[in-house]
């Protein structure tokens, strides 16, 4: 089988609050307003994971959940060292972030700012570099992360629809 129909066959939907890095390569994609993914590649195996989060930190420290950005960041790290990555084999993109409503809350632009921020903080406290970034704006983002190649694919759009997507559906 080709790398071609390899990567093809193997596409994943990132929803919010999860986090994947799969066995063979894969074209992950997701959409993103305010919340923030981390696409994690270990140069040594050719391999990378990706997280999608809302929030920075929970209120409550026993929440666990990787909607959160510190939680959900942590655990793209841990699960790479648990298959045998090294920290220094590793480096990071960060995207997302936007505050896309005119007239956002206050509330929702700091949520946006804090989420690339503890992304940030967490990537730097392990010594893993952030080689790129597309943060911050009003525009939302489409995105799409080949983890076999780190290559990052990213859409900026004012709304989302849903024939808008990849992997298209009928005639596209």
């Amino acid at each position: 089988m080709s790398y071609d129909q390899i990567v093809q066959k193997n596409e994943y939907f990132l929803k919010k609050g999860y986090i994947y890095i799969p066995g063979l390569p894969t074209l992950i994609s997701t959409v993103l307003g305010s919340g923030v993914s981390v696409c994690l590649w270990d140069r040594k195996k050719q391999r990378g994971g990706m997280n999608y989060f809302l929030y920075p930190e929970p209120h409550d420290r026993r929440d666990t959940r990787p909607i959160y950005g510190n939680v959900a960041t942590i655990a793209l790290v841990k699960f790479f060292r648990e298959d045998g990555s090294e920290i220094e084999d590793l480096e990071a993109q960060i995207i997302g972030g936007a505050v896309p409503l005119e007239g956002a809350s206050s509330e929702h632009v700091k949520i946006a700012r804090d989420n690339v921020a503890v992304a940030r903080k967490i990537l730097r406290c392990y010594g893993i570099p952030v080689v790129a970034e597309d943060v911050g704006g009003r525009k939302g983002r489409k995105v799409v992360f080949n983890t076999f190649t780190n290559e990052v694919a990213i859409l900026h759009v004012d709304r989302i629809r849903q024939e808008d997507w990849y992997p298209y559906k009928g005639d596209r």
